[in-house]
């Protein structure tokens, strides 16, 4: 009796996927509710990005340059135009008034950030470069590791996790109090002290609302593709929860920055995505590339949502693409065939 039910069960389960196949916005998904979110949250989860994005061409860029003309207002304005476009690009769906208010809130703190830290670095931190003889100091170089080991975190985990306090306490036992260029270094430590400072302060605050007001989220995407391929080492987080021999399978992969490796393994292992986060074939699914300005995509049924200039690096340009989730796999073999273009992130929802 137990072996027949099972069958049954199996059946069941097998002829709601292949029904889930066949709609654009499947109610009868295969897909459990909790991995489930709205189609409005590929774009709206891109502002959230952006606050990735730009830290990171921070971090390239104080590598080897004082942040003096890092371009912080070209920065603020491109993160509010994006806003402005995801916004246009979500009016035909109901207003997910929670996720406006959340963007709101840490866009317009940017904003407040990057206004104050372009106003400093353009005064004072241009005055004591003036007085540099030695290329960057024991602060620059501490900053500029902070930044980026404070970018590989926040492509993981939120940022208000991050211990800034302990980056305080590395600045001052890590670098010397005296030492060449002392007024540029007296300087850096004043600086670095302040931003980690305040944003230790500001993230615990953060975090406090965060854990009050929302679930902790999930660490994972469910998907269905139309066949699961040979799961490499590559794949090796590739999770099946309902798998048919030879044919379709759902399965979840890990979400945020790791969902582009995963789904870029999946698409070059032959599957077609035919179903992301409860969102199917013929819902739309955002992703950004890093391209050359001369570049423009050739793929059918994908647009272009936006461009803004990469600011920091002449000749490159971030590319905004719309993509219905059924061609995700071909336009991802597309672009990683495609010289000089790097896919930069795929916003799953």
């Amino acid at each position: 009796m137990k072996q027949v039910l099972r069958a049954v069960l199996g059946l069941a389960c097998v002829l709601a996927l292949a029904a889930a196949f066949a709609a654009t916005r499947p109610a009868n998904s295969v897909t459990p509710a909790e991995h489930r979110r709205g189609e409005e949250q590929t774009f709206l989860t891109y502002p959230e990005w952006f606050l990735v994005h730009s830290p990171a061409e921070y971090a390239a860029y104080v590598a080897d340059h004082t942040p003096g003309d890092f371009p912080f207002w070209g920065h603020i304005h491109q993160l509010w135009r994006s806003y402005a476009a995801v916004t246009q690009a979500t009016s035909e769906y109901p207003f997910n008034f929670g996720y406006h208010v959340m963007i709101c809130v840490i866009a317009s703190s940017t904003t407040v950030e990057y206004a104050i830290r372009s106003a400093y670095e353009t005064v004072i931190g241009r005055l004591t470069e003036l007085t540099m003889s030695h290329g960057l100091t024991e602060e620059d170089r501490y900053g500029a590791r902070v930044a980026q080991d404070y970018v590989d975190f926040i492509r993981v985990l939120p940022w208000y996790e991050y211990d800034f306090v302990a980056k305080l306490r590395g600045l001052w036992r890590e670098t010397s109090l005296f030492g060449p260029d002392l007024l540029r270094k007296w300087e850096r430590k004043y600086a670095l002290t302040t931003e980690y400072g305040v944003k230790a302060a500001y993230g615990w605050l953060i975090k406090k609302a965060t854990k009050a007001s929302y679930e902790e989220p999930l660490l994972v995407t469910a998907v269905i593709v139309d066949r699961l391929p040979n799961l490499g080492p590559q794949l090796s987080e590739v999770k099946p929860l309902l798998e048919m021999p030879g044919g379709p399978a759902l399965v979840t992969v890990p979400r945020y920055d790791a969902f582009k490796g995963y789904a870029i393994g999946l698409a070059k292992g032959g599957a077609t995505f035919r179903e992301i986060a409860g969102n199917g074939a013929g819902a739309r699914i955002l992703l950004t590339v890093l391209a050359p300005t001369d570049w423009a995509p050739a793929m059918p049924g994908s647009s272009v949502l936006f461009e803004d200039p990469i600011l920091t690096r002449a000749g490159r340009k971030r590319v905004a693409l719309v993509v219905p989730v059924g061609d995700l796999a071909r336009a991802l073999n597309a672009l990683t065939a495609a010289r000089g273009v790097d896919i930069e992130h795929i916003y799953d929802y």
